[in-house]
């Protein structure tokens, strides 16, 4: 299920680039698209890392989701002027960037760091020197291919767009997704790194069938993950109640609960180590990149289940505050966050 969590936020960002920008001279658009992907760069090297591994010493940096929203947005900067030159270029990167699985590209170097960086990359560890490390974890280019998708999904958002022509492209595009999908992956030549496997038993082969890659995403990976994603949006857009409302409070500041989720899980962490008999001496292993976490340190899934319902439901009055706070106060830098 977390699989949806990257590409639907990542999608999502380039939507609402697209809105917010309306109402918005170019050049003022364009800058703030940049200033904004800086921010987020800066956010996940300096925030993110440190909720993530609470090391202050940042030995390990780790570039994620964070990272390619940031540096997708800076490339969408130079785009901003042609909304066609966003569409095809967001095609062009989704629907052909797993032509790098049958090209052989340097694998070491200022080069080979540079192709995986752009295209490549999972969990790709790039030594800074004796004792810094950066951790690659999600290549810039796939990702800036479904953020700019969602940027020129952004069109049927315009207020005077008609709603239910939007529902009926949402719902075309959510079907030819996941219908694409199906069409690759029976295929099994082209659109994932890891072709399906016959296991000879229903079970495993549905699974096979399912599991396609996500680092990077791969183009199978993008249609099983949007395609419903679209769907649910077709179907979701006059939701109204009570649970609604609740979700929509989370989804009203998305980027507040993201930062604040990490620091919350990790304080937890903190508490399970020495409530479970681990002393300082166990608190740092380099080159492990989480402080206060050993290896052989965790939880069953049901235990984890709990912990993350017990997170989400803490975490909403903050959202609900945060929310009504940027509601009040019209701070510039409230904008970035």
């Amino acid at each position: 299920m977390t699989h949806f969590c990257a590409p639907v936020f990542v999608f999502l960002s380039g939507l609402s680039a697209f809105i917010s920008s309306q109402h918005k001279p170019v050049k003022e658009a364009t800058v703030f698209l940049r200033k904004r992907g800086l921010w987020l760069i800066i956010v996940e090297i300096v925030l993110v890392t440190l909720g993530l591994t609470f090391n202050p010493f940042y030995n390990f940096i780790i570039l994620q989701v964070i990272w390619a929203i940031g540096c997708s947005m800076l490339l969408l900067s130079f785009f901003r002027t042609s909304y066609k030159a966003i569409l095809i270029t967001g095609l062009v990167l989704v629907l052909g960037h797993n032509l790098t699985d049958w090209i052989s590209l340097p694998q070491n170097g200022i080069s080979g760091n540079l192709i995986k960086i752009l295209l490549t990359a999972f969990g790709t560890v790039i030594p800074v020197d004796d004792k810094h490390l950066i951790g690659v974890f999600y290549s810039i280019l796939p990702w800036t291919g479904i953020m700019f998708m969602g940027y020129a999904a952004g069109a049927w958002y315009k207020k005077d767009f008609n709603p239910a022509k939007r529902k009926q492209y949402l719902l075309i595009s959510g079907a030819a997704l996941l219908l694409l999908f199906v069409i690759l992956r029976l295929i099994n030549g082209y659109g994932d790194p890891a072709p399906r496997r016959d296991f000879g038993a229903i079970l495993p082969n549905i699974l096979s069938f399912l599991n396609v890659s996500k680092y990077p995403p791969s183009l199978q990976y993008t249609c099983l993950m949007l395609g419903p994603a679209l769907l649910f949006l077709a179907v979701s857009e006059h939701l109204r109640g009570r649970i609604a409302g609740m979700l929509r409070t989370y989804g009203r500041v998305p980027f507040f609960y993201y930062l604040l989720h990490f620091y919350l899980l990790h304080t937890l962490l903190v508490i399970a180590f020495f409530a479970t008999g681990h002393g300082a001496n166990e608190i740092a292993a380099f080159p492990m990149p989480f402080y206060f976490r050993p290896v052989n340190f965790g939880f069953s899934l049901p235990v984890v289940y709990l912990i993350w319902i017990f997170s989400v439901a803490v975490l909403y009055q903050p959202c609900r505050w945060f929310w009504k706070y940027k509601q009040t106060h019209s701070y510039r830098w409230l904008r970035y966050l």
